[in-house]
Formats: structure tokens, C-alpha cells, sequence
């Protein structure tokens, strides 16, 4: 197991840009202005031979009440109890603080190893704060520029010694789990949703719109499958979206939604199916991702029935594509319908990664297309041949039919219709690509089309013809193989037509039939002379 690194400090220090260095990857948000960070987040990165598992915290702040900061706060306090090793990381560029040195009090409080890091000292201005940094109580501090990538080495020495004593269990790697992302309009109750599925305040919530920035994985486990969730920042319209930090937040979900299996919208219930959700859900589609439904704060709907039935004829109205996704009816606040959710989900991921057998596509292929055959376009009737399944999740299907380009979109649409009434396959994006047989090589364009070849003078050539071009090949062959041609040729023999017949033949007598040309018998004597007369002809 990886050692457990926590990185605390005050807002606008650039502990989300070390974390991003140390994990390889850009995963959290970083901008000039503080506080971007608000919940806490865990990823898997390495330091040279080490691994970690690194905790990106928000920045520190001095309040207790019930604003934002006094419950980002309570998430670094989290972070603090759960690592086993805290960097904190001051700015050298400011040198130290009030801010810092109320949380280096707090941090000596805590009993385990604590790394000083003075960041952004890659310039002369900071030599100072690097100096300051001493009175803060935690030893040495090491100089290192997260931009940058300066100190890397001294960081790496730094948690050697401090992991020295820290006992890490080896634990086996645990089953890839289900990734479902979280999506919706802000103040949906997404996140308040994850944390009622999970039994804790894990993520940040409030009345406020728009508080989660990031998206958050969180790992959990349900009857022995494990799961991920992933919180996404709220997506408003895009005509709405002008600031730098939404634009990336926007960005950050729609990479979500890329690498989810499942996703679940989160709907207003006054407000379900706006233009925003009708977007969003086309997303997942053409993603081809598994979709659920959810109509959140379901505990102040007064009419529960007749609204269900109402928001399921808008789902199957707006979004035909979509026909037969799972829709649930919740609340995160109570709790109603909760235990709804996950059943749901688990259907919705086991339908996306379905595998059909060949032969009972042809065999559906064959009724489909006797119920309603496929139209005639331009006098000529397309005809499909077979079908098989290319890949799952989503399912995807390839259809061979001749003339595959004149297929018209609506008898796609059919065939896809009736792939989900036969196979039981609800909700869930169905890939269909019509694909034609092999071409006509011969046809325009071809690989054996183009002018013919010259293959020589025909058979019927003059004799003359013939004979010279005998005398060309044998002229070049080399010597000795021309004498063997020349004294392998049978000489001419003439026929005999003098000879007399012998002692114990008669002159005249056939020794041979030949058919003739008009079916009939000739006679042939020895000589090779055919017989035309009468057998006992008179001599003249």
C-alpha cells in the first residue's frame, strides 16, 4: 500500500500544483486566485521509487461558523486525521505569515511526521521567506518550486526519512471498480446525494450554488462490488459561462462523463428536463455512456404519482434515444427512495455491457426484416445478409446488406427499435453501422479496372506473323540450347501415296474408321488415302 500524503497550508500557496506534479497529471484545478480548491481529493502518484497517495486539501482558513470557509476547514481537519505523513507548505515569496503560524500551532498538535516546504523559490526574492521559514518550528525546510519542478530531489529525501518508522501494509489490489459519475445543473443535490449514499459528509455541500469545483472520486463499496462515484461541478448553459475558472470546471465534467460507465443526471423535480438537461442527457448518448435518471428533493412533491408519470412522458417525448432509462424518485435530505438508486444503476451498467450471440442476431435479423422489409430506393430493394456484434459497452452492431449506402435512416432507426424490444436492451446507446460487401473489382474505380493489356497477336494471325516470331525466340536462346531445339524437331515425312500393297493385304483394304463430317463412316486405306468409291470398284 502507498504511504498516505497529505498537503496543507494556507490558500494560494500552490499545493494543488504539487499535487498535480506528483500524481503526473493535471487533475486539479489551479489559478491565480485563492481558495479554487474546496473539497478534498485523493490520487495515486509516486516520487521517485515511492508511492503515494497524495491528498489536496483547501486552503486553511482561521473561522469556525457556518460560512464556506469554516466547512472547507473542516475537510482539511479530515485530511489531517486520515494521512500518515503532512507536508506544509508556506510561500516563500511572502515569507511567513499570521495565517501561518496560527496553522503551524494547529499542526504541532498532531502526532505525526511533518515536512516544511517552501515553495516558489526559484527566484532570489525568495531567499528570505526560505530563512523565515525556520521560526515556524519544524526543522529544515525544503526549498522546491512545484511550477517548476526544482527540489524534487531533496522533497524525495525528505519523505524517506520521514516514512522511516511507518509500517506500510501490502494489501491486495482490489477489482476495477464501477465508475459512475454525478451530473446535473448547480444546486441539483449532487453532492449531497453521494454523501447519503455513503453514510458521511465526505463532500462539501450548502445552500450555496456552485460550490463543488473539481470533480471528486470517491470509492465505496456495495454487496461486494466496488464502486466509484465521481462528484461534478454543476454545468450551467454555455451562453452563461464567462469565467475562466467555470470554463475549466465545464471542461473537468465533460472529461468525467468520458471516462464514467454510468451516469446519473440529477434533475430538479419543478424543473426537470430543462433545455440544459436535454443537452446534458444528449451528451451521455452520443458519449455512449449508460444513463439513470434521478428527480431530486422528492420529499416536497405533493402529487408523487401523477408527477412520476408525468416527468417519464417527457423522458420518452424529448429523448427518444434514450427510450426505456431507469428513472428514480429521491430525496437526499431524508433519504427517501435512496436505496432505489443503486439497482438501478447496477441494470443500467449490466444492459451497456451485454454481448448478443451471432446467431441469434440472423435469427432476429430474418423476422425483423419479414415484418417490415426494407424500402426500394431508385427501383432497387436493399437487402440485408447477416449481422454480428463488433464490441459491447456500448453495444455495438454491423449489419452487411447490399447497396448499404442507400439504407434510409428511418429503417436504421427501426432496426435499432426492435433491438431493444428483442434483447431487452432499455436506455441504454445502441451503435448500428450498414456496411456493403466486398466491391466489384471490375466495377469504376476497381483495382482491376483501367485499359486491358496487350497479350500478343491473336491466334488467327498470318502465317508470316506466326513463323517470325518463332524465329525471334529460338534466335534468342543461347547457343547450345538452339542446337538441342533445332535437332529435337521431328522432320517432315511425306506421304506415300505409290507404295503397293503387301503380299498378305489387299489393295484397298480400310484399316481404319473415321467419323466424317456428315456423321457417316469414311474408309481409309494404308496408305492414308481416303476411299471414296465403291469397294469393288471397275479399272478404267
Amino acid at each position: 500500500m502507498a504511504l498516505k500524503v497529505a498537503i496543507v497550508g494556507r490558500p494560494n500557496v500552490g499545493k494543488s500544483t504539487l499535487f498535480n506534479r506528483l500524481v503526473g497529471k493535471r487533475l486539479a484545478l489551479v489559478d491565480d486566485r485563492p481558495g479554487v480548491t474546496r473539497d478534498r481529493r485523493y490520487a495515486d502518484g509516486n516520487i521517485g521509487d515511492m508511492d503515494l497517495t497524495l491528498i489536496d486539501t483547501a486552503g486553511y482558513e482561521d473561522v469556525t461558523d457556518d460560512s464556506l470557509e469554516a466547512r472547507m476547514r473542516e475537510q482539511t481537519e479530515a485530511a489531517l486525521d486520515d494521512a500518515e505523513v503532512v507536508m506544509f507548505m508556506m510561500d516563500a515569496r511572502e515569507g511567513v505569515t499570521s495565517l501561518d503560524r496560527i496553522f503551524a500551532d494547529r499542526l504541532r498538535k498532531v502526532q505525526k511526521p511533518i515536512i516544511l516546504l517552501a515553495n516558489k523559490s526559484e527566484s532570489r526574492e525568495s531567499g528570505g521567506g526560505v530563512g523565515e521559514a525556520h521560526a515556524l518550528g519544524f526543522g529544515e525546510p525544503v526549498a522546491i518550486s512545484a511550477e517548476h519542478g526544482e527540489g524534487m530531489a531533496d522533497l524525495y529525501q525528505a519523505l524517506l526519512a520521514a516514512s522511516a518508522d511507518i509500517f506500510i501494509e501490502e494489501i491486495d489490489e482490489p477489482d476495477k471498480p464501477i465508475r459512475i459519475a454525478i451530473i446535473g445543473r448547480p444546486n441539483a443535490g449532487k453532492s449531497t446525494l453521494i454523501n447519503r449514499m455513503l453514510g458521511e459528509d465526505r463532500l462539501l455541500t450548502g445552500p450555496e450554488a456552485g460550490i463543488t469545483r473539481d470533480s471528486i472520486s470517491v470509492d465505496w463499496e456495495y454487496e461486494g462490488r466496488a464502486i466509484r462515484f465521481v462528484d461534478t461541478a454543476g454545468m450551467r448553459r454555455k451562453a452563461r459561462v464567462q469565467e475562466k475558472l467555470e470554463k475549466l470546471s465545464v471542461a473537468d465534467t465533460i472529461r468525467a462523463i468520458t471516462f464514467a460507465e454510468v451516469v446519473v443526471l440529477v434533475m430538479d423535480k419543478d424543473d426537470a428536463f430543462d433545455t440544459q438537461d436535454l443537452q446534458l442527457a444528449d451528451l451521455v448518448e452520443r458519449e455512449g455512456r449508460a444513463l439513470v435518471y434521478v428527480a431530486s428533493k422528492w420529499d416536497l412533491e405533493e402529487e408523487p404519482q401523477s408527477k412520476l408519470a408525468e416527468l417519464k412522458r417527457l423522458a420518452e417525448d424529448k429523448l427518444p434515444q434514450l427510450k426505456g432509462s431507469p428513472f428514480v424518485a429521491l430525496s437526499s435530505h431524508n433519504g427517501r427512495g435512496v436505496d432505489r438508486l443503486m439497482p438501478a444503476v447496477i441494470k443500467a451498467y449490466e444492459t451497456w455491457s451485454v454481448k448478443v450471440k451471432t446467431k441469434d442476431l440472423n435469427t432476429w435479423l430474418s423476422m425483423a426484416t419479414q415484418r417490415h422489409p426494407p424500402p426500394a430506393v431508385n427501383g432497387k430493394r436493399v437487402k440485408p445478409k447477416y449481422m454480428a456484434q463488433t464490441k459491447a459497452r456500448p453495444p455495438t452492431f454491423v449489419l452487411m446488406a447490399s447497396r448499404a449506402s442507400d439504407m434510409p435512416e428511418h429503417y436504421q432507426r427501426y432496426l435499432v427499435n426492435s433491438l431493444r424490444e428483442s434483447f431487452d436492451l432499455p436506455g441504454t446507446p445502441i451503435r448500428l453501422t450498414v456496411k456493403s460487401g466486398s466491391a466489384n473489382p471490375y466495377a469504376d474505380g476497381g483495382a482491376k479496372s483501367g485499359p486491358e493489356r496487350y497479350k500478343g497477336d491473336a491466334k488467327t494471325a498470318p502465317r508470316k506473323v506466326l513463323k517470325a516470331e518463332k524465329a525471334e525466340a529460338l534466335s534468342n536462346l543461347p547457343g547450345k540450347a538452339l542446337e538441342q531445339k533445332k535437332s529435337g524437331a521431328k522432320p517432315k515425312v511425306k506421304a506415300l501415296g505409290g507404295l503397293k500393297a503387301s503380299a498378305g493385304k489387299k489393295a484397298g483394304q480400310s484399316i481404319a474408321v473415321q467419323k466424317g463430317a456428315r456423321g457417316g463412316a469414311r474408309q481409309v486405306s494404308r496408305s492414308g488415302r481416303v476411299r471414296t468409291g465403291q469397294k469393288h470398284a471397275p479399272k478404267k
